[in-house]
């Protein structure tokens, strides 16, 4: 059988046109979960706040920790730590194992989007660090509090700074996508798998999902070099 036979004969081209919805949606809500899991801990990890530092009964060491930063950081080191595939079954058999109405999408979609906000955070942490002191500095001296200044002056130079990594880390996302059809799920990988039980011929499916991952990538790559260009500019 040549390309063509496998792909499209009897229409098993819809096995890859439903596994490419399902990968695409997924990867968004991944997205949307990672990018705000990301904010929330990167400003934890670089938070100067220590609440117990009046707390007088404490040992000094504990007086000047900062609970928060301690909370980002083992969350970063957890989620770094363990593989992507482990985290997801945890989260479909573990976590949600008695919820059998929860929707495997949003199963796999919190899942990603947790894994991918430990790598967020840490590139927004960099950016964060990354913008020169002053700014803070400047912000404050204008009667901005620490939380209006992190929010309209520190962050989206961070952000700006952050870009081309945040883009490496989406594309990876995207293609990290590709695992979840061990919890049944019927992505890209998924839907080639389809094809290569009914054909008992691999090399085509497989091209073929490559093929659009690879199209899928460099799709997102040019829109978000687009942007790049385009906050440069600003």
């Amino acid at each position: 059988m040549n390309f063509w036979e496998v792909i499209f004969g009897d229409g098993r081209w819809r096995f890859l046109w439903h596994g490419l919805e399902v990968t695409l949606v997924l990867t968004t809500l991944s997205l949307i979960l990672g990018v705000m899991i990301g904010l929330i801990v990167a400003s934890m990890r670089t938070s100067t706040m220590m609440p117990l530092r009046r707390v007088s009964w404490l040992p000094a060491r504990l007086r000047n920790g900062n609970p928060a930063r301690l909370l980002g950081q083992l969350y970063v080191d957890i989620i770094r730590g363990t593989p992507l595939l482990v985290q997801l079954l945890i989260m479909y058999y573990v976590v949600f194992g008695s919820y059998t109405f929860m929707p495997k999408l949003f199963v796999a979609a919190i899942a990603f989007g947790i894994n991918s906000g430990a790598y967020i955070a840490e590139i927004i942490r960099s950016g964060i660090e990354g913008v020169d002191r002053g700014q803070m500095e400047a912000a404050r001296s204008l009667g901005f509090s620490r939380f209006q200044a992190m929010r309209l002056v520190i962050m989206p130079q961070a952000l700006r700074m952050s870009l081309p990594s945040l883009i490496n880390e989406f594309i990876a996302l995207l293609k990290e996508t590709s695992v979840v059809g061990w919890i049944g799920l019927n992505d890209i990988m998924r839907g080639a798998d389809n094809i290569r039980f009914q054909t008992a011929t691999a090399f085509q499916s497989l091209v073929a999902a490559a093929v659009l991952y690879l199209a899928l990538t460099t799709l997102f790559t040019g829109v978000a070099s687009r942007v790049e260009r385009r906050l440069d500019r600003d």
